[in-house]
């Protein structure tokens, strides 16, 4: 053991990313991280194509648990994804095809390729699919699986708890999810598992049913969910909250500059590796704007490289600071200096973008000129001689001149 492993560990376990350990005991589990190689796990359900940074920071944490000399398994639930996890919804997931799942898989492996070095000739991270072992499990297996955990256990489920006392349906197959995806760890031999705090319920099933057909104790590391401070809210595709992975260096760039001020010390600790020293000393000493393009910086860099990172600041600089015309950036010409949000955004976008489809747009407050969000599509704008900057979504800019 050297002190260079400890020190890297202990960066690990204190950084603020690890939120509870089960059993409540980090001396042997970090014991255990430092003398044995353990097999340790994320299970990810590919239920859809949309991942943004907390998800990132759960595989970067995995990386560096492989680093560390263990051995890592990204799984693909690609036979849970079909019954549909329960966990924080109050109605019934739809269940996805093969085809659906399939595709998936291959769009979180490009988009978390990044964070993890899959290519590794020493050790590699490993993939597997969980179809693999729950498609073959026979009536009687699946019966004696059901005998461990009780129909109480399951209904002390918040999400149960509030479908009953609305009279929503709860689905049989949902009882069951828990239980195929505690199985994951018994069909790995699993020493750790890492999920986010939401999935605690069911990686404990996992321990349970470890615990009694292995007699084997596994861990459970719960992973914060990066919610904001302020408002408690969650990344999310559907609200247009969050940085999502398959954006473009520029957009990715731009997307962590609009973030609230409260999320960048949130974002520079869980995907970033600047040391906590250094961070707490940009927050407490750097001008904000500075502070949130060093971490916009940082995160461009991790995903598309320093020359694109550097190229996206640069760009951004010119066109939201500056407004000048940047590379790539599309310029839009009105004729006029007054001109009504609806009207403008007509101008911005294809052609065959409807009027509701744009008052969509503007009622999920997914506009913003010059940074302030835009919600009523009759507003008159005012266009500026040196012309505005109008985002569109996350991953649409316009400099739109009179």
């Amino acid at each position: 053991m050297t002190k260079d492993k400890e020190q890297f560990l202990d960066c690990i376990l204190e950084r603020g990313i690890v939120q509870e350990i089960i059993p409540n005991d980090k001396d042997k589990l970090r014991h255990k991280l430092l003398s044995e190689k353990l097999r340790i796990y994320i299970g990810v359900d590919p239920t859809s194509t949309v991942l943004h940074l907390s998800h990132a920071k759960n595989y970067m944490l995995l990386e560096e648990f492989r680093l560390l000399g263990h051995e890592v398994i990204v799984l693909f639930g690609n036979f849970t994804a079909k019954i549909g996890d329960p966990t924080d919804r109050e109605s019934t997931r739809k269940q996805l095809t093969k085809e659906d799942v399939d595709e998936n898989v291959k769009d979180w492996l490009r988009q978390i390729k990044p964070l993890m070095d899959f290519d590794a000739k020493d050790n590699p991270p490993r993939i597997m699919y969980n179809n693999d072992w729950l498609a073959k499990l026979s009536m009687e297996e699946v019966v004696n699986l059901a005998s461990n955990v009780t129909v109480q256990n399951m209904l002390e489920r918040d999400m149960f708890e509030k479908r009953m006392k609305q009279e929503k349906p709860i689905y049989l197959h949902e009882f069951l999810y828990p239980l195929m995806q505690g199985y994951d760890s018994v069909a790995m031999d699993v020493d750790i598992e890492l999920c986010g705090m939401d999935q605690t319920f069911n990686a404990l099933v996992g321990r349970t049913l470890l615990r009694k057909y292995k007699n084997k104790e596994k861990f459970v590391v719960a992973i914060n969910l990066m919610e904001n401070p302020k408002t408690g809210e969650l990344m999310s595709k559907s609200k247009g909250i969050g940085v999502f992975l398959d954006s473009t260096p520029f957009d990715m760039y731009g997307s962590i500059m609009s973030q609230s001020d409260e999320m960048i010390k949130i974002l520079l600790i869980n995907n970033t590796r600047v040391s906590l020293d250094e961070i707490d000393e940009l927050i407490n000493k750097e001008n904000p704007r500075d502070v949130k393009m060093r971490t916009a910086w940082e995160i461009t860099k991790i995903f598309h490289g320093q020359e694109d990172a550097d190229k996206a600041q640069e760009n951004f600089v010119k066109l939201v600071q500056n407004k000048e015309a940047a590379e790539d950036i599309p310029e839009v010409f009105l004729g006029k200096s007054v001109i009504s949000l609806l009207e403008l955004l007509r101008q911005c976008l294809e052609e065959d973008v409807s009027n509701s489809e744009i008052k969509r747009l503007i009622q999920q407050n997914s506009i913003k000129i010059d940074g302030q969000t835009r919600n009523d599509p009759n507003t008159e704008i005012e266009i500026s001689m040196k012309g505005n900057i109008v985002k569109v979504g996350k991953k649409k800019w316009f400099k739109v001149n009179p």
